[in-house]
């Protein structure tokens, strides 16, 4: 089939009340990522070149992200349409149709993540080649609950679909569901949608109503059956949501095991799917890697190691810390119970853990950083020791402003640096210091009060003297 006589029609008006949300159905991310933004992508891997979005509930919000992530949908066009009231899928698509001009139209639910590309191209393959008024993409399910069954003649001929509302008991025994995808000839689907009443429990025109019409009228109806039933599956509620989040979870951890990544426990990892782990990367348990997150190999993560959008090098260690947003160098260690946010930059073999916090700053290859120490908005040159409690004061409480200490340089515990510093090569802060002047290369920084001892003085405190009478 030609591409361009194709446009898919999302359906993401809907309500969603069985979410229980302030936030539209389709805005609800699956492994990161909006439901109606997924559907929109698996449009774009089929090959669809345009789509109108039905938007009701929550319209703005909907319109927004897909505008917002336009650019990774092209070359997919997208517009939208208002359904101002929602009454139906059959009414939704016929607020589509004025907007439409292709030959046939593709049916898509805005709620359903898990949506394959190669069975929309399938929808559409068979369409062609039959000649088809429609093409229905089904799933056979252990459980039908809650879904349209299929109906059939004593020849196997479709009929029509029924929703569960208006089901009878012999039809709610039937175990082949419509899934809301489905690709009709524009001119049939226009003309049946308007023979259609709302004559239904819900007082709604349905969608699937067009396609018993189009079977009364003797017009070919052909039907395929999802290679995955979970593909095509609508999320309704947050159990749902779970499910489509697990599925989701598990291809990916699949993935990543047969390409050679070790994951020990499955069930406690969390891999976003635009995550690159490399070979012989080793993922423990209680791990989470969210977003683009680049992982070379040699890499050990966990337990409890939580990354995102962060690029780590050979050999990188990370347990029981958060990288955000940042890069590390080959052999470094973060961890445990350390903290890189957005902007950190890590040479190689450089550590950094036990309760140590790095922000947009630079640390050179070697240095070392642990000891409930902060280093924030600062260049750090290589093979420098931040001792326990080191802290790097970057806030005056109007503007941020940098820190740079030298190569060898040696921070001593307790040691503030009041930015803007500059600490320069090989030299030495003394404990206790706070320093916000310049210290040259070599010298020794003392920025604290002398030491005095005052005798007995505890005793006199603790065993006053009688006041005088």
């Amino acid at each position: 089939m030609d591409a361009a006589d194709v446009v898919a029609v999302v359906l993401a008006a809907g309500l969603g009340k069985r979410m229980r949300s302030a936030l539209p159905k389709v805005l609800h991310p699956v492994q990161g990522k909006p439901m109606v933004a997924r559907v929109l992508g698996a449009l774009r891997a089929a090959g669809v070149p345009r789509a109108v979005v039905v938007t009701g509930n929550g319209a703005a919000a909907v319109e927004r992200v897909v505008v917002d992530r336009s650019a990774t949908l092209q070359p997919l066009q997208c517009v939208f349409v208002h359904q101002a009231a929602q009454l139906g899928t059959g009414h939704a698509v016929l607020q589509a149709l004025p907007l439409v001009r292709a030959e046939t139209v593709l049916v898509v639910p805005g709620d359903a993540p898990l949506l394959d590309p190669g069975d929309l191209r399938r929808v559409l393959d068979a369409q062609r080649a039959a000649s088809a008024a429609v093409t229905l993409l089904s799933a056979r399910l252990p459980d039908p609950t809650g879904y349209g069954r299929i109906v059939r003649d004593a020849t196997g001929r479709v009929t029509g679909i029924v929703e569960e509302r208006d089901a009878d008991p012999e039809q709610r025994r039937i175990d082949e569901v419509f899934t809301l995808v489905a690709a009709f000839r524009r001119t049939l689907l226009e003309s049946a949608l308007r023979e259609c009443r709302p004559d239904n429990a819900q007082g709604e025109v349905y969608l699937p109503d067009a396609v018993a019409v189009a079977a009364r009228r003797g017009e070919r109806v052909e039907t395929l059956v999802a290679r995955r039933a979970e593909d095509v599956l609508g999320v309704n509620d947050r159990r749902a949501l779970a499910e489509a989040e697990a599925a989701l979870r598990d291809r990916t951890l699949a993935a990543l095991m047969d390409a050679g990544v070790t994951i020990l426990d499955p069930r406690t990892t969390f891999v976003d799917e635009d995550a690159s782990v490399a070979p012989d990367v080793r993922i423990l348990p209680m791990t989470v890697i969210e977003g683009p997150c680049v992982i070379a190999s040699g890499c050990e993560l966990g337990p409890g190691a939580h990354l995102r959008s962060s690029r780590l090098a050979e050999g990188c260690r990370v347990w029981h810390s958060v990288v955000e947003e940042s890069a590390a160098g080959a052999g470094c260690s973060i961890g445990p119970f350390a903290h890189l946010r957005p902007g950190s930059r890590l040479g190689r073999n450089v550590a950094v853990g036990n309760f140590a916090e790095v922000k947009n700053a630079v640390l050179g290859d070697g240095t070392k950083q642990h000891h409930h120490s902060y280093v924030g908005d600062a260049d750090v040159g290589s093979d420098v020791n931040v001792g326990a409690g080191v802290i790097t004061v970057n806030y005056d409480g109007r503007r941020k402003a940098r820190t740079v200490v030298g190569d060898g340089a040696f921070l001593g515990c307790n040691s503030n640096l009041v930015a803007p510093v500059t600490v320069g090569p090989g030299a030495y802060v003394a404990a206790g210091s706070t320093c916000d002047r310049p210290v040259p290369a070599d010298a020794l920084a003392i920025a604290r009060a002398r030491q005095e001892v005052k005798e007995g003085w505890a005793a006199r405190r603790r065993n006053p003297e009688p006041p005088c009478v």
